[in-house]
């Protein structure tokens, strides 16, 4: 997205080109749904190949002289059927693009220019079908085999963290979106008494770019992290990290309904503290005492949150984090699947879907060092004697889910399998030896009761989620490894 001040001297560039480039087209005429829908793809395509942050359509100026002649084309009334010409679009494109539509005049004529941003996983298709703009001409890219080819090698080095979100700045203009003083806050560093100086540690952490008009571009990577508020960014308005409280066990009625719109390093904090607000209560009475304790652990919500902002896929449009607080369970979801099988979680080799971005964040301390947290929250639930977290995925979205119970004997029975077999994952690699009387312990089952646990381990034991160790031992001796230790 362009900064608002600069799409006139945007367009005034591009007219500046001998001739169109494949990155941006000039039009007069020719508004069909079709043709734009075919060229947000070619467009899109083309930007991605030579380095362009955004392809770019212009109605109203002379493809031949590059002279403004103006247009009657208006995008906010178009429609398509029932829909708005952008929503329909969105519904057309893969992945799902976010078109920008910007009416102004020029030279007292009406221009209108169509922002369409480089496509960054995977080639943007129109209608099932993907397109790339050779010369002044659309043409399908399966045609193209070399150039499709060099396409999918540029998306193999440029991770959605690093895409240009905001060009075209100033330096003066950007304090206005970013928080630099916070970057030296959150570090326990000194502020700088230039932006120049400021500006540098954002250039090295590639928060910004610097063009060579002179002019600054924001990184999706910096907006998330230090932006003063999201929205100010089109493309990651839906990103921002968004808390609901329902009233009860479902999704009926919600009573809180908070979107931070800072960038994650600013309001992860306020975040935490925000959810501990309105997590339930249960009273605990020791030595005649009564006190109020949170039905959940700090850490395990912690975890969710930073397991839910650095593992989403930022090339899915018009979704984000979201954690929803229920009676009885809290839910977070993020767009992107697990990068690891469900049920390796715990060991395996750290991974992130956003390697910069978690790099920063387990440096000031926000994000656990190890992997996906999953430990962590493991931990954490141990110590309330209530579930492992659960964890939902599929493709495009990862669901974990923190339960609370009053007592064991209302666990269901997949609830105590995967404990069962998640807690042994975590003492296997803690280097603990997993006995009956360990997992006894890991549910807050009384000694009394431990039957219940040995009749638990042996389903674990038949439905192949954990082992065990030396078969020639007796039950008291027996211990528990994962299936695949």
């Amino acid at each position: 997205m362009k900064a608002d001040f600069d799409y006139k001297e945007l367009i005034s560039i591009l007219r500046s080109y001998k001739n169109e480039e494949g990155w941006f087209k000039f039009k007069v005429g020719n508004t069909n749904p079709e043709v734009i829908g075919v060229n947000v793809s070619s467009l899109g395509n083309t930007a991605a190949l030579s380095g362009h942050p955004f392809g770019y359509m212009v109605w109203g100026v002379s493809d031949d002289t590059h002279e403004i002649v103006g247009t009657s084309f208006s995008p906010s009334s178009t429609k398509v059927g029932n829909q708005e010409l952008v929503a329909w679009l969105s519904v057309k494109t893969s992945p799902r693009v976010d078109v920008n539509f910007k009416e102004l005049f020029i030279e007292d004529k009406k221009v209108v220019l169509m922002q369409v941003p480089a496509a960054v996983s995977s080639p943007i298709r129109f209608d099932k079908e993907e397109y790339v703009r050779i010369g002044s001409n659309n043409h399908r890219l399966s045609d193209y085999p070399d150039i499709e080819r060099r396409l999918w090698q540029h998306f193999d080095k440029l991770p959605p963290e690093r895409r240009v979100v905001l060009d075209g700045l100033a330096l003066s203009a950007i304090p206005e979106y970013l928080a630099l003083d916070a970057y030296f806050i959150i570090q326990g560093l000194p502020i700088p008494s230039t932006i120049e100086v400021q500006i540098s540690n954002f250039k090295a952490e590639g928060f910004i770019l610097k063009n060579d008009d002179g002019s600054f571009s924001i990184t999706a990577l910096g907006a998330l992290l230090f932006a003063r508020n999201l929205r100010m960014f089109h493309m990651l308005a839906s990103k921002a990290l968004r808390v609901i409280r329902y009233k009860a066990k479902s999704r009926v009625e919600a009573i809180n309904d908070i979107t931070f719109t800072e960038g994650y390093a600013l309001c992860f904090e306020q975040a935490c503290s925000s959810v501990e607000t309105m997590l339930p209560v249960q009273e605990e009475i020791g030595s005649g005492l009564r006190k109020e304790i949170r039905k959940y652990p700090s850490s395990a919500i912690r975890e969710v949150i930073g397991n839910m902002l650095i593992h989403q896929d930022l090339s899915v449009n018009g979704s984000g984090p979201i954690l929803e607080v229920f009676e009885d369970s809290i839910e977070g979801s993020n767009p992107g699947s697990l990068l690891v099988p469900r049920d390796r979680i715990i060991d395996a080799p750290p991974r992130a879907r956003n390697e910069s971005m978690a790099a920063f964040l387990r440096r000031v301390h926000i994000c656990e060092e190890r992997g996906s947290g999953f430990d962590r929250m493991e931990k954490g639930m141990a110590e309330y004697s209530l579930p492992s977290p659960m964890v939902e995925t599929g493709e495009g979205f990862t669901r974990i889910k923190l339960l609370w119970y009053s007592n064991f004997s209302k666990w269901k029975k997949e609830e105590k399998l995967w404990t069962c077999y998640l807690s042994v994952c975590l003492d296997y690699v803690s280097s603990i030896s997993v006995s009956n009387t360990v997992l006894r312990e890991r549910f807050g089952v009384e000694e009394r009761n431990s039957a219940i646990i040995s009749r638990l381990a042996k389903e674990a034991v038949d439905a192949g989620l954990i082992k065990i160790a030396d078969i020639s031992k007796g039950a008291k001796s027996r211990r528990y490894l994962p299936y695949w230790a």
